[in-house]
């Protein structure tokens, strides 16, 4: 909260948000402050750990949530801690895919810390949604996939916060639903917009206007779910398709993703011209060199990234 109002009242420099594509666009004049002071005041978060796994997982990395005393609750230090570790990642070239997982047993996160958000004016209400949404158009816009862990409760800005990643594995005890109509407000970091995308705007209306909670099951069932496995095999399951993503080429993966999130918001012809400009990022580099000899010589390809 102490930051949220210091922060507030030094509103003097023009606030850049890095968009959902990578580009800056300037924010609302009463949003100055950028994200990044935000973020970057402190160093790090107790409430959010940063894991590279080692050996032959190099290139996977864990986003561990752990604030136990409220469910994972996203406040203003797990806000921080959010971005600072995704900036973080987002620099690092070792990095080839990331898992976002809990800490915590039965929840992958609450939503907002709602007792915190008790204390704030309105105002600071305004700027930390922002602040929020920005967190999470940035893990959306990471070039490298990201996967969501979620094993028991991803409510509210937690399942928000699962929409922005790439894929999303559930444990069939996993229960989500965005409950904001319930409390007169309506979803605010992106939801209104992510959720469409997967499952359509019927069903996604009659989850945000019933606040309807959803089991892992009937979340894989709508699309809003990859897969569903039994509870407590979520991580496992999330590491399996992580290790497939990690052993093809890294330069491939990143430009699939761009032609694939870029692409589906233009017309075909655009889209087209995007995946060819993609395409030809990739021809002259030395792992589709790799690729190509590795197929030839029946072997595991050794791809390093160039």
């Amino acid at each position: 909260m102490a930051m949220l109002t210091a922060l507030s009242r030094s509103l003097g420099n023009q606030c850049l948000q890095r968009s959902k594509y990578g580009q800056s666009l300037p924010r609302n004049h009463l949003l100055h402050q950028t994200l990044r002071t935000l973020i970057l005041e402190s160093a790090s978060s107790e409430s959010v750990k940063l894991r590279r796994l080692p050996d032959s997982d190099s290139g996977i990395v864990e986003v561990n949530l752990d604030r136990p005393v409220a469910k994972n609750a996203i406040g203003s230090d797990m806000l921080r801690g959010l971005q600072h570790t995704f900036e973080a990642i987002d620099k690092d070239s070792s990095a080839k895919v990331v898992m976002i997982c809990s800490s915590v047993p039965k929840v992958f996160c609450a939503g907002a810390d709602l007792k915190e958000r008790k204390k704030m004016t309105a105002s600071e209400v305004q700027f930390y949604v922002q602040c929020l949404r920005s967190t999470f158009s940035f893990i959306e816009a990471l070039q490298i996939p990201t996967i969501a862990v979620i094993e028991g409760a991803a409510l509210g800005g937690g399942l928000e916060m699962a929409l922005s990643c790439d894929l999303r594995v559930c444990g069939e005890d996993a229960i989500l639903g965005l409950p904001e109509t319930g409390l007169a407000i309506i979803p605010g970091a992106g939801g209104t917009q992510r959720l469409p995308r997967l499952v359509g705007k019927s069903v996604a209306k009659e989850l945000i206007f019933t606040a309807r909670r959803i089991s892992g099951r009937d979340a894989v069932s709508i699309g809003l779910a990859n897969c569903c496995v039994p509870a407590g095999e979520a991580h496992a399951k999330a590491i399996g398709i992580a290790r497939e993503i990690n052993e093809k080429g890294p330069i491939a993966i990143r430009m699939a993703k761009r032609a694939i999130n870029e692409g589906l918001e233009m017309d075909k012809e655009s889209a087209l011209e995007l995946e060819g400009d993609c395409y030809a990022q990739i021809l002259n580099t030395k792992d589709r060199l790799e690729g190509l000899a590795a197929f030839a010589e029946k072997r595991k390809p050794r791809y390093t990234g160039e």
